[in-house]
C-alpha cells in the first residue's frame, strides 16, 4: 500500500509540475489573485461576479474565467498531491520498523510540501516576482525527485551494477544530475522574466553569437517582474542575457549528459537506461529549439518543462542505482 501511494504521489508530482509550466506559460499565474481561495471563494464558479467584473475592467489583463480555471485546478491537484506527501510519511512512520528504513526522507518531505505551498502562495501575493516565481518551479522539481528517490527504496526489482561500475559511473551521474538541475532552474529564470523569445533566431542570437547583452541587471534576483533592482524598466539586453545563459547552459547539458550517456551505452547493466537518457536529452534540445523557431507555442512550450522533468527523473532514478551498488543508498 504505501509503494502504491508514493507512485501515485510521484505521478501525480509530475502531473502537477506540466500543470504548472501549462499554468505560467498561458499567462493564468494570476488568474485568481488571492490565495488560497479565488477572491476568497471555494471555485472560480463561486467568484463568477467578482471575476467578471475585474475582466470588464481590464479585458485584456491577467483575470478571466479560464484562467481563473487554470490556476484553481493547479491549485486542487497541488493541494491533493500535499495530503498524499502527508499520508505517506506517517504511513512510513509508523511501519519503519517493518520496512527497516528512516522515515527521515518521507518525514522531510512533509515539511518541504508545506513550504511548497507558500511558494504557491507568495507566487500570487508578490504578483509573480521572478525569483518566487522560479523558486516555486524548483521547488516542484525537488518534491518529484525525492518522491522518484523514495520510490526506488520501495523497489526490489532494480537491476543490479557491478560495483567497480557504479563506482566508474558514479561522479559522471552526480554531476550531471547537478548540471541539469541548475539547467533548469536558469529555464525557470527565463520562463518566469518572459525572456523566451529574446533570441528570436537559431542558433545565432539576433544574427550574431555574442549579442549586446546586461548581465548585470539580467540576475538581480531580488527585483519585481520587467523591473531593475533600482525600479526602474528591465532593459531589452538583460532579457537577451537571461536566454543567451540558458542556451550556453544547454550546450553544457548536451555535452555533460551526452557523456554520461555514452558511457553508459558500454556497461550492459546500465545500456538501456543510456539510450532512454540519450533519448530524453535529444527530444529535449530539440524541444527548446524548436521553442524558438516557432515562436512559443504553448504545447511545445509545455512538454519543454514535462521532457525536463522526465530527464531530472531519470538522472535520480541512475544516481540512486549505483549508490545502491555501493551499498550507500
Amino acid at each position: 500500500m504505501l509503494k502504491k501511494l508514493i507512485l501515485a504521489a510521484t505521478l501525480l508530482a509530475f502531473g502537477v509540475v506540466v500543470l504548472g509550466a501549462f499554468v505560467r506559460l498561458s499567462d493564468a499565474g494570476l488568474g485568481c489573485p488571492d490565495w488560497p481561495g479565488c477572491y476568497g471563494k471555494l471555485s472560480p464558479a463561486h467568484a463568477h461576479q467578482e471575476i467578471a467584473q475585474a475582466h470588464a475592467e481590464q479585458p485584456h489583463g491577467p483575470v478571466s474565467s479560464v484562467k481563473a480555471w487554470k490556476e484553481m485546478v493547479h491549485r486542487y491537484f497541488a493541494s491533493t498531491l500535499g495530503l498524499l506527501i502527508v499520508i505517506t510519511g506517517i504511513m512510513a512512520w509508523i511501519k519503519r520498523e517493518q520496512l527497516k528504513q528512516s522515515p527521515g526522507l518521507p518525514l522531510f518531505l512533509i515539511g518541504f510540501v508545506i513550504l511548497q505551498g507558500l511558494f504557491g502562495m507568495w507566487t500570487v501575493t508578490l504578483k509573480l516576482t521572478p525569483i518566487i516565481v522560479t523558486l516555486h518551479l524548483m521547488g516542484g522539481m525537488t518534491t518529484l525527485a525525492l518522491l522518484t528517490w523514495q520510490l526506488q527504496r520501495q523497489s526490489r526489482d532494480i537491476a543490479a551494477v557491478r560495483g567497480v561500475d557504479a563506482e566508474r559511473m558514479k561522479p559522471y551521474a552526480t554531476f550531471a544530475l547537478v548540471v541539469v538541475f541548475l539547467q533548469i532552474a536558469l529555464g525557470g529564470w527565463v520562463s518566469s522574466n518572459y525572456a523566451a523569445l529574446a533570441c528570436p533566431d537559431f542558433p545565432t542570437c539576433k544574427g550574431t553569437w555574442l549579442p549586446a547583452m546586461d548581465l548585470h541587471h539580467a540576475f538581480q534576483l531580488v527585483r519585481d517582474l520587467g523591473m531593475t533592482a533600482q525600479g526602474a524598466l528591465l532593459p531589452l539586453e538583460a532579457l537577451t542575457a537571461i536566454h543567451w545563459v540558458h542556451r550556453i547552459g544547454a550546450l553544457v547539458t548536451l555535452l555533460v549528459v551526452g557523456l554520461l550517456a555514452f558511457k553508459m551505452l558500454r556497461i550492459p547493466a546500465l545500456a538501456r537506461a543510456g539510450v532512454f537518457i540519450a533519448l530524453i536529452l535529444t527530444a529535449q534540445i530539440c524541444l527548446g529549439i524548436a521553442n524558438v523557431l516557432l515562436s512559443l507555442p504553448l504545447p511545445v512550450a509545455v512538454s519543454h518543462n514535462a521532457v525536463a522533468a522526465l530527464l531530472l527523473l531519470s538522472l535520480v532514478m541512475l544516481n540512486y542505482r549505483l549508490r545502491k551498488a555501493l551499498g550507500r543508498a
